[in-house]
C-alpha cells in the first residue's frame, strides 16, 4: 500500500511539473508575440531595405497597420487583391474576398507598402491579356505599387511570422522585388525570435508556388492539408508553405523528406 501511495504521489509531482513547464513555455511564447507587436515600425532595424533600386525599378518601403488604413488604401488593397487573386481562387473568390476584407483591417495586421515616387498613377501601364488590368492607387503620397501583410502568430506551439498577402502590381513583377520583400520578411522574423515564416498559396497559382518553392526554398508544411491527410488535401485548393529557422520549428512544421 505504501509503495502505491508513493507512486501516486510521484505521478502527481510529475504532472504538476509538466503543467508548470507547459505554462512557462506558453508564457514565453506569448511574451515573444507581444514583444514583436510592440515594435510599431519593423523597418527601423533594416534601413538598407527601405529602398529598392534594381532592374529599372526605384521604390521605397514604409510600414503600416490594419487599424490605421486610410479609405484610399483600403480601396487600393481590395482592388489589387481582386486583380491578382480572382483568377487563382476561381469560384471561391466571392467568399474569400469577404474574408480578406476582414483580415485587411485587423489590429494585428502589419503592413509594408511599396511606393514608387517616379511613377505617375495615370502613366502606369495596363496589362490586357486575359482581361487582367493593373489597379491604380489614388490617395495620399506617392503611388503604391504593392504591399505585404503579415502577422505574428503561434502554430504548433511555435511563434511564427505568417505572411497573409504579398501582392505586387503586374508592371513591377518579375524584377526581383518579391524576393527582396521576402528576404526582408525573413529578417524581421528572425529579429523578433520567430521560429519560421509561413504562408498559404493557392495550388492554381503555379507562378507563386514556383516562386516560393523553387526560388526561395520554402516547403510544404506538416500542417498543410496534403501532409495531414492526402485525401483531405486533394479536396483543398491550397498548400501551407514554411521556412523554419531552428530545430524545434523544423521538427514541428517541416516534414522529414
Amino acid at each position: 500500500m505504501e509503495t502505491k501511495k508513493l507512486h501516486g504521489s510521484s505521478n502527481n509531482k510529475d504532472k504538476k511539473l509538466k503543467r508548470k513547464e507547459v505554462l512557462e513555455k506558453k508564457r514565453v511564447i506569448d511574451e515573444i508575440i507581444k514583444s514583436a507587436y510592440a515594435e510599431k515600425d519593423h523597418l527601423v532595424s533594416f534601413q538598407p531595405f527601405r529602398q529598392y533600386d534594381r532592374n529599372g525599378l526605384s521604390v521605397y518601403l514604409e510600414s503600416g497597420s490594419g487599424e490605421h488604413l486610410s479609405s484610399h488604401m483600403k480601396r487600393y488593397i481590395q482592388n489589387l487583391l481582386k486583380v491578382n487573386m480572382e483568377g487563382p481562387y476561381g469560384p471561391e473568390w466571392p467568399t474569400e474576398e469577404k474574408v480578406k476584407r476582414r483580415e485587411m483591417v485587423a489590429p494585428e495586421a502589419c503592413y509594408i507598402f511599396v511606393r514608387a515616387p517616379n511613377v505617375c498613377a495615370s502613366e502606369i501601364p495596363r496589362r490586357g491579356d486575359m482581361g487582367v488590368t493593373s489597379t491604380h492607387y489614388i490617395g495620399e503620397g506617392d503611388p503604391v505599387v504593392g504591399f505585404v501583410q503579415y502577422r505574428f502568430i503561434v502554430e504548433e506551439e511555435v511563434p511564427v511570422l505568417y505572411v497573409f498577402e504579398l501582392q505586387l502590381e503586374p508592371q513591377v513583377q518579375g524584377r526581383g522585388l518579391g524576393k527582396f520583400l521576402m528576404q526582408l520578411i525573413e529578417l524581421i522574423a528572425r529579429k523578433n525570435h520567430m521560429g519560421a515564416v509561413m504562408l498559404t498559396v493557392q495550388k492554381a497559382n503555379s507562378l507563386a508556388m514556383n516562386f516560393y518553392m523553387s526560388k526561395l526554398r520554402y516547403i510544404i508544411s506538416t500542417i498543410s492539408p496534403s501532409r495531414v491527410d492526402p485525401l483531405i488535401g486533394a479536396e483543398k485548393s491550397y498548400e501551407i508553405l514554411c521556412k523554419a529557422f531552428d530545430h524545434e520549428a523544423k521538427a514541428k512544421l517541416e516534414p522529414d523528406l
